[in-house]
């Protein structure tokens, strides 16, 4: 799973029949090592909103999550409302 921050929500005019109903926003790693500022695109299917800190769902995981078959690669599963401490 990737930690990342909403910077905008993305429109499409025309996509794949399977891709039709879903949100998209651009999403910009802030952890990890070499990833940080790596953007990417995600479907949003829990409300998000730009300036949010999300959790990100990549690969197969993230297509198990729509389980229409569409050609997904990233999925915001996740709203960070704190973050935790681990010592």
């Amino acid at each position: 799973m990737i930690i990342a921050k909403i910077i905008d929500s993305i429109w499409a005019t025309r996509k794949a029949d399977k891709l039709n109903g879903l949100k998209f926003m651009l999403v910009e790693e802030i952890s990890g090592d070499s990833s940080v500022g790596r953007r990417l695109v995600a479907v949003d299917i829990i409300g998000a909103g730009i300036g949010d800190r999300v959790i990100i769902s990549c690969g197969f995981s993230a297509r198990e999550m729509i389980g229409n078959g569409a050609p997904i690669d990233a999925v915001i599963v996740g709203i960070i409302d704190e973050d935790c401490q681990f010592r």
